[in-house]
């Protein structure tokens, strides 16, 4: 998970434990405390992680439990980490490749999200702050949605270029809309009527359109989705059974809610 923003609530992997656990990155563009330190050699630094990996082995053989397992998974999450710096680091990439996604943080965030997806990583996520523009919406959605269209489809083309995007679904998604009428502070407010996404990639129709509002933009005149839904719709996309369910203990966790189905107007 890659994020811009800090200070916010950070979400976690719940019951799926440690290994699918996020990684933010908040206050640069690379993981924090992932290099080895100088004074350390290559061959102390081996020998200190098998001392590590056997100690913990003899705990575990002893006091099994998921806790234990997912603390060793966080050493593995560390080390692997460690060995793929490389990947957040822009400087890798020739200058006309950072000149076609542009010089701004989050332009720069997707072009290090390319790098990752074309390393194997399963799931990225870019995130770009203040749209919560409650006031002076019109100036400030000048520079970000600037910022949003360069980027955003310099990843598209950039991914299908390089035979990714056949395999990647990429979307843009927010928790809400923003209110169709303008505040008194010249903003738009919190809107939970009306609102819309984007996918693009694997599995989805290019240009495809579903659902549309009256001509204000107040409700949902046809083609109304639920969350669960859209989300039914993004696992269809990826060839991953949205009925499935997990099992904590013995209750069933569904990986969308029940009754939710698929859009296959918009899937190819």
């Amino acid at each position: 998970m890659y994020s811009e923003t800090e200070g916010r609530h950070k979400g976690g992997a719940g019951f799926l434990g440690a290994r699918y656990a996020p990684t933010f990155l908040t206050e640069s563009m690379i993981p924090p405390n992932i290099r080895r330190q100088e004074s350390l050699a290559d061959v102390d630094h081996q020998e200190r992680a098998d001392l590590q990996k056997l100690l913990a082995k003899r705990f575990a053989d002893k006091r099994y439990n998921a806790s234990v397992a997912s603390h060793g998974m966080a050493y593995e999450r560390v080390r692997g980490i460690m060995a793929s710096e490389k990947l957040f680091d822009i400087n890798q990439e020739p200058q006309a490749a950072r000149d076609f996604y542009g010089p701004t943080q989050f332009q720069e965030q997707c072009l290090i999200a390319r790098r990752l997806v074309e390393a194997g990583v399963p799931f990225v996520k870019v995130a770009r702050a203040w749209w919560d523009s409650h006031g002076q919406n019109f100036e400030t959605h000048l520079e970000l949605c600037a910022d949003l269209d360069q980027g955003m489809s310099a990843l598209l083309d950039d991914l299908k270029q390089r035979g990714l995007l056949d395999s990647t679904l990429v979307i843009t998604l927010a928790e809400f809309g923003r209110t169709p009428n303008i505040n008194a502070s010249l903003g738009r407010d919190h809107f939970a009527s009306a609102w819309s996404c984007t996918l693009s990639g694997c599995g989805v129709k290019g240009g495809a359109v579903y659902g549309k509002t009256d001509a204000d933009g107040h409700k949902v005149e046809d083609g109304e989705m639920k969350s669960g839904d859209l989300f039914a719709t993004i696992f269809a996309a990826l060839g991953i059974d949205y009925k499935k369910e997990y099992h904590v203990g013995a209750r069933p966790i569904p990986i969308v809610d029940f009754g939710c189905k698929p859009v296959t107007e918009i899937l190819a």
